[in-house]
């Protein structure tokens, strides 16, 4: 999840924060909490489709050669078989006809001939007999020029790849004995990339998928390529129901938060900062365990659940820093409470003075299951405004081009806008936006979707500069109000008391005064707090031929602000108090398998 986080995404994480959490981590025998990353599959999530054909290719100097086999249910690697460390980049292919054009780490495929110079068949010839060992197998194959096969279970040897079956049996014929075999629809090819040559084939069924761990020689630290990205761990290659092949990397926790921190927050961004987001990161994957399960993984790598992308690529300036693999690894273990459940760790660029109760976003039950997403007042944000393009922004729009954008999004086709009602929250975000049409129709928006429609940064925002009036009415209150914990408010002070770290209370008086994160000191009076350009929540409305949308923040609004996180560890905060205060309620502690 990020401060990219869009309409559709928004409402489907809507939707999740309905459903009960249940955080049963896969750990592997080393202890180790694994998890499966989608990347390639049919999901729209996944700017990599699923695939005909897929490349591997060690990283130099951080491993080399490949092992086969699969992972098990608790994503232990189980070898089948083995290519020596002379070998550099492999591609994985669908076992049908496949011709294929390969150079890179990229390459093109087609299973019907598009006159490329390698084609791959799907008819062999399998020797007689079954073998007990890859080694004893691998032995015969070498003999006959053929390759190791592990179908359901059991090692067979095969030779040559034919595009036809008649093929096949011309050569069956020359070769003697034997019988030409093809596989099932979730059968895969290992190739050595840019020839004809299978290293090994993998049929498991619709149960078992191909995994491949890269590095036979005990490198430390291995990273292989994949689609231009490095990555550690393994990877699985899985035919969905027999279609083309999703590729998921078996990462374990803390080695993907390093492949998370620093594409979410700056990779240089100070230590306590990326402190907070690893741990948040770290947070919000044990909760979205199995959430693509139907796809053949946990997460996906985009922002609909986090981006993700691994030891980087060529840039030295772009992915992971030592300065955010410090973050990780400072933090290790470290998530989010809240009382015995992983906390909701969403989070977004900036608000702009005031995330928001997530009960106007998204319908979030923020009394009972999710209060710590109530919204608060963020006093620290600005600190960060010089490094924030999105701190302060504008969009205007003349009444023409408005009533142009809305009709091209089908809202009020062939009519023209009287006037714009916002209702503003306690907060002073914009939690509803009604456009008033010339025939007395009216056309309803809510946070999930302003952003998108309007074409504005954040749910933070006035237009035509109007402003809420002292007293003309609120979402939990009025302009003269006290705003408390950012999901309420109270009228008065009267008949309320402190209570002091030692359990002592007294009666508030009259000289109450706000202390900011910078020591700063000044008088609470009603409002105080509230944050933003129409504190204490209320109606207005807009009219004219020009509407000019004046705001602050990029996001969604809920949870975590990024920026607030920057200026707050600037201003001395740790994290796990910056966690603490973007989710009010909450504590750090480690995660208890």
């Amino acid at each position: 999840m990020t401060k990219r986080f869009m309409q559709l995404a928004a409402i489907l994480l809507a939707l999740i924060l309905c459903i009960p959490a249940s955080w049963a981590a896969t750990v592997n025998n080393d202890g180790k909490i694994m998890l499966r990353i989608g990347l390639a599959s049919s999901s729209s999530y996944s700017k990599v489709g699923e695939l005909i054909g897929a490349n591997l290719w060690n990283n130099t100097g951080y491993g080399a050669g490949y092992r086969f086999g699969y992972f098990d249910k608790n994503l232990n690697f189980v070898e089948l078989a083995r290519t020596d460390a002379s070998i550099e980049q492999v591609s994985i292919i669908k076992t049908q006809n496949t011709w294929f054009d390969s150079s890179g780490s990229r390459s093109s495929y087609s299973n019907s001939d598009n006159g490329s110079s390698v084609v791959v068949g799907c008819f062999h010839i399998q020797l007689p007999g079954s073998y007990s060992s890859y080694q004893e197998a691998a032995a015969v194959a070498k003999e006959k020029n053929g390759f190791v096969a592990w179908i359901n279970g059991t090692y067979q040897v095969r030779v040559g790849a034919y595009t036809t079956k008649e093929e096949a049996e011309s050569a069956l014929a020359s070769l003697g004995s034997g019988e030409v075999k093809g596989t099932s629809s979730y059968g895969v090819n290992v190739v050595i990339t840019g020839t004809n040559k299978i290293l090994f084939q993998f049929d498991g069924g619709a149960s078992q998928c191909l995994g491949i761990m890269p590095d036979v020689t005990g490198a430390s630290d291995v990273r292989t390529w994949f689609w231009d990205i490095k990555y550690r761990g393994g990877f699985t290659y899985q035919r969905i129901d027999g279609g083309n092949i999703t590729v998921a990397n078996i990462i374990d926790l803390e080695n993907y938060v390093k492949g998370v921190a620093p594409y979410e927050m700056g990779r240089t961004w100070p230590l306590e900062a990326l402190k907070t987001q690893a741990t948040c990161a770290r947070t919000y994957a044990l909760r979205r365990l199995n959430s693509h399960n139907s796809l053949g993984f946990d997460l996906c790598n985009t922002d609909h659940c986090q981006v993700y992308y691994g030891v980087g690529s060529q840039s030295t300036t772009w992915g992971p820093s030592p300065v955010s693999d410090q973050a990780v690894e400072e933090t290790a273990g470290q998530v989010v409470w809240y009382k015995n459940s992983l906390a909701e760790t969403v989070y977004s660029s900036s608000f702009g003075g005031a995330s928001e109760n997530a009960k106007y976003i998204w319908g979030t039950d923020t009394e009972k299951s999710y209060p710590y997403l109530c919204g608060v007042v963020d006093p620290y944000e600005e600190k960060a405004d010089s490094i924030n393009s999105r701190s302060n922004w504008t969009v205007s729009y003349t009444a023409a081009e408005l009533e142009d954008r809305l009709h091209s999004k089908y809202y009020g086709t062939g009519h023209s806008i009287d006037h714009l009602e916002l209702l503003y929250s306690e907060l002073g975000n914009v939690i509803k936006l009604t456009v008033h049409w010339d025939n007395n129709q009216t056309s309803e928006f809510k946070p999930s979707n302003i952003r998108s429609v309007f074409g504005v940064n954040s749910i933070r925002f006035t237009i035509n500069g109007k402003t809420v009036s002292p007293g003309s009415g609120s979402t939990s209150g009025t302009g003269g109000s006290y705003a408390v914990n950012g999901s309420g408010s109270l009228s008065s002070l009267d008949g309320l008391y402190a209570i002091s770290g030692a359990g002592s209370t007294s009666g508030l008086g009259d000289d109450l005064y706000v202390i900011s994160g910078g020591s700063t000191t000044s008088v609470l009076e009603p409002g105080n707090g509230s944050g933003g350009s129409n504190q204490g929540g209320g109606t207005v409305t807009v009219s004219g031929n020009s509407y000019v949308f004046n705001g602050g923040g990029w996001g969604h609004q809920v949870g975590m602000s990024q920026f607030g996180a920057y200026a707050m560890s600037q201003l001395g905060f740790t994290y796990d108090e910056i966690c603490e205060f973007y989710y009010p309620g909450t504590t750090v502690g480690p995660y208890q398998k």
